[in-house]
Order: C-alpha cells, then sequence, then structure tokens
C-alpha cells in the first residue's frame, strides 16, 4: 500500500474541481485550487482550503500550463494531482512530471495514457486484440491533402476527430472534397487550442448510431469492475448534452459484449485508475469501439447513482495502491444527467455570457445537482460553457425522466442563456420517451423546432428575474467572494512563471 495522500491539488475549475473537493473532505484530505484572473472568485476558489493564483485568463496561459500548476502543487505541499477531466488530465507528458515532483497522479499510468488517451494508439492496440474499430486511418494526418486522399478511399461522409484528446473538440464531419480544406483547419486550430496538440486521424462517419459508452476502474492488483453502460447520444457539436444508464435499447447480450470487450482493452493495456470506453451501435447491433477517456467522465454521476458508488473516491484509493471496492454486481434503478450549459439553442447552441443574476438549483427527493456557479458570478469567454449538470434517478427509467423534468422547472437561471429548454424539449419528445432516439436526434428533431411560445418555465424565470432586481436596487446581495467562512483559504501570485 502508498503512502496516504492528505492534500491534493486539483488542477481545474468549475464544477468538477467542486466535486473533487467534495469527495476530499469527505476523506479528511486537505484540498488545493489554482484559478486564473477570469476565476479569481470563482466557487471552487471559495470552497477549497487554499487557492493559487495562475496569472492570466486563457486556457493555455492558466489551466494547461504544466509550469505554473505543477510550481503550485510544490508551494501548496501537495502530495497529489487530481487533474478532473478536460485540460491536462490525458497529457501524458504532465502525468510524468508530476511523478517525477513527487506527486501521485490521480489518474492511469503516463504509458497507459499514452497507449489508451491518444486515439490513434487505442485503435491500433484495439485492432490488435480483436476488438471491432471503426473504418479509419491507424497514422496522423500530415494536412489536409492526405486528409482527403483518405476520406476519398473510405468515402464521404468521414469524421476529423483529434488525436490527443475528446469532449467532442477537434472534431468536424466532411461530407464532400471541397469541405475538407476548411474542415481540417478548424479541427486543428481547436485540437491545438484545447490538447496542445494538432494531430488529427480520420474515421468513417455512421449517419444514424447509438453513442454507448463503457464505465470501466482497474486497481494495481489485477482487478478490473465494468460499470455498465450510458447512453450518450443525445449530443450537439458531437458533445453529449444528456446521458442516462442503463441504455433502454441495449439488451443484456450486447451488454456483457460491450462489458467484456472494454474489460479486454483495460487489462491488455495494464491501464489502472478510472475510464471510459466508447462504443458506436448500429441499427444492427453492430458494435465498433471509438476511443477510451483515460479520465473521469462529465457524466461519471449517472453510473455513481445506480452503482451506489462514489468514483473519486476510488480513484484516490486506487492510486494510494488501494484494492478496489467494487465488483462487477449489477447496479439498480436508472439515472439521467443535464449538462446545464451557457449556450443558445435556438442559435446553433452558441456560448453565451452574461452574469448569473438569479441563479437557483433545483432540490428534492431523487435530486442530485453538480454546479460549478453562483448567483451573481460572470459567465465568461474563456472556458468551456458547462455551468452545472442536474442528475435524477428513479427506480426505472420513467420514473426518472419525470424527476428530471420537475427539476428543470424548479430550475431558475437569469442572466444568460441555457440549455434547460433544450433539455425540456427533449424529455417531453416521443423519440426520447420510447428510446428511439440516436445520434441524430438534434438535427431531425430540434434544428427546425420554432418557438411559438415562451415556455412556462422561461416565464416564470424572467418574473423570478424582475423580482431580483426589485428587491437588491436599494440593496445590493453580500459580494460574493465573502470567504468568511472559516476556510483556509490563501492567495498565492506566480507572476515569475509568466511566458
Amino acid at each position: 500500500m502508498g503512502l496516504p495522500i492528505r492534500k491534493i491539488l486539483i488542477a481545474n475549475r468549475g464544477e468538477i474541481a467542486v466535486r473533487i473537493i467534495r469527495t476530499c473532505r469527505e476523506m479528511d484530505i486537505t484540498t488545493v485550487t489554482v484559478f486564473s484572473d477570469e476565476d479569481r472568485n470563482a466557487l471552487h476558489v471559495r470552497l477549497s482550503d487554499e487557492a493559487y493564483a495562475l496569472t492570466g485568463s486563457s486556457a493555455s496561459d492558466t489551466y494547461l500550463n504544466q509550469e505554473k500548476i505543477l510550481a503550485c502543487a510544490k508551494e501548496s505541499g501537495a502530495d497529489a494531482i487530481h487533474p478532473g477531466y478536460g485540460f491536462l488530465s490525458e497529457n501524458p507528458a504532465f502525468a510524468e512530471r508530476a511523478e517525477r515532483e513527487g506527486l501521485v497522479f490521480i489518474g492511469p499510468k503516463a504509458s497507459a495514457i499514452r497507449l489508451m488517451g491518444d486515439k490513434l494508439a487505442a485503435r491500433k492496440h484495439a485492432l490488435s486484440i480483436g476488438v471491432p474499430v471503426a473504418p479509419g486511418t491507424a497514422n496522423p494526418l500530415t494536412d489536409h491533402d492526405a486528409a482527403a486522399t483518405v476520406a476519398a478511399e473510405l468515402g464521404y461522409p468521414v469524421l476529423l476527430k483529434a488525436a490527443a484528446g475528446g469532449g467532442g473538440k477537434g472534431m468536424r464531419v466532411v461530407r464532400s472534397a471541397g469541405e475538407m480544406t476548411s474542415q481540417f483547419r478548424l479541427a486543428q486550430s481547436e485540437s491545438t487550442a484545447s490538447f496542445g496538440s494538432g494531430r488529427l486521424y480520420i474515421e468513417k462517419y455512421f449517419e444514424s448510431p447509438k453513442h454507448i459508452e463503457a464505465q470501466v476502474i482497474a486497481d494495481e492488483f489485477g482487478n478490473v469492475a465494468f460499470l455498465g453502460e450510458r447512453e450518450c447520444s443525445i449530443q450537439r457539436r458531437h458533445q453529449k448534452v444528456i446521458e442516462e444508464t442503463p441504455s433502454a435499447a441495449i439488451d443484456e447480450s450486447l451488454r456483457r459484449a460491450l462489458g467484456d470487450a472494454a474489460i479486454r482493452l483495460v487489462s491488455t493495456s495494464k491501464y489502472t485508475n478510472a475510464g471510459t470506453v466508447e462504443f458506436l451501435v448500429t441499427g444492427d447491433k453492430e458494435f465498433y469501439f471509438l476511443e477510451m477517456n483515460t479520465r473521469l467522465q462529465v457524466e461519471h454521476p449517472v453510473t455513481e447513482q445506480v452503482w451506489n458508488i462514489d468514483l473519486v473516491r476510488e480513484q484516490i484509493n486506487v492510486a494510494q495502491s488501494k484494492s478496489l471496492s467494487v465488483s462487477g454486481a449489477s447496479g439498480y434503478g436508472h439515472a439521467i444527467e443535464c449538462r446545464v450549459s451557457a449556450e443558445d439553442p435556438y442559435h446553433d447552441f452558441l456560448p453565451a455570457t452574461g452574469t448569473l443574476e438569479v441563479y437557483r438549483m433545483p432540490e428534492g427527493p431523487r435530486v442530485r445537482v453538480e454546479n460549478g456557479y453562483a448567483e451573481g458570478d460572470r459567465v465568461g469567454i474563456y472556458y468551456d460553457s458547462l455551468l452545472a449538470k442536474i442528475i435524477t434517478w428513479g427506480g426505472s427509467r420513467p420514473e426518472a425522466i419525470s424527476a428530471m423534468k420537475r427539476a428543470i422547472r424548479e430550475t431558475r437561471i437569469v442572466g444568460v442563456k441555457t440549455t434547460l429548454d433544450f433539455c425540456q424539449f427533449v424529455l417531453g419528445h416521443e423519440e426520447f420517451e420510447s428510446a428511439r432516439f440516436n445520434t441524430t436526434f438534434v438535427q431531425k428533431y430540434f434544428i427546425n423546432a420554432r418557438r411559438t411560445s415562451a415556455p412556462e418555465h422561461l416565464a416564470e424565470a424572467a418574473v423570478a428575474g424582475l423580482s431580483f432586481y426589485l428587491e437588491n436596487r436599494q440593496n445590493p446581495p453580500a459580494a460574493v467572494n465573502d470567504r468568511s467562512n472559516g476556510s483556509r483559504w490563501k492567495q498565492k501570485r506566480t507572476e515569475e512563471y509568466n511566458s
């Protein structure tokens, strides 16, 4: 057993940083957060025990800056780093540097990230052990001309994908040769900005598949647990908006096949800690390995609700060389997650900015909220648009859907446009209720939807916003950066590491 972890630096922001802080508190582990200029008064900063400044605003200057983050870890005396998801979470060089600095990296080893976190390496490995893989390239593309040559061989449409990342970033559908140059440049630029790497590859694009992923976790003693599948087919711009577990479209035979493939990929790659294996499932129940996310997923709470497990706690325990506390036993019930993002769903889900003048999350039975913001906070332009996640659980899928409909109606957000209206649309649609939907749902059913009148919950939110102004225009609320909660919060600067 390794040395106990007593202080963790969380190299992330927003709701995932808050999520990790809460588990650390239950485990009596001190938390250290880092923050950009934009996040100086953010919720994760206020909740942590210590906070250190990463001077700058852009992701490259702050949450992607390895030197600054490692300097903060050293100054704070942290034992370990939890990368959350996104940013540096799947960067093997960062995992190696952390280990060299004497820090425990709470995630897989760098060698496993290189093999399974890199999409091209993972494709090659899957092929070598007989796991079905979507047709595509085995090596990175050198330029748009090379991409066009491959696409002509595969047949359009094709999908350009970032080799170094996930979450829909650096991903573009190309439907004709005339689109290749522009889409290649856009995908490469986004991949470089998000992951620090512009390497791309091509897959054959399937028009109407299901996007199904398998949650796995493994320890260093050879134990691997498959914790069911998640249905992730409700997407916009190849990014998930609504997720659930289990998938109503997956039967026991296919579930076993997906689980067996996921476990084989983990076992043969000597992978440890939490990870997610993603598959495309066609209408005739054929499945293809897409990629592995070598980190905690945004949608991990639905698995936690059904399996009664804390995946962050398991991650920390595995990082301390402890055995898994879970096995492959079945979960119970059904859970759904809706991502609440600052986006305008009626204008191609464009990111929205503004001040959260009213920000009230739902409560009550069967509702869980993972939140990264507070009323009065400013939503800026520099980072992902995710504000919060609403998760509901029920003994059955209809119960979970009913709880989510109620939770969304109780949510009040004024100051920025959000995806709440879209989520309510999906939950009430017969294709969703019958589980017949696939990844084309947005294009088929929502893209042409027309707003005839303001939905009731939006009208109520407008009234709430008016009330907020009337109540506070004479006596404004206390500043949101009040830190009189007794935490050991302290602020450090790292100007000497400015680039």
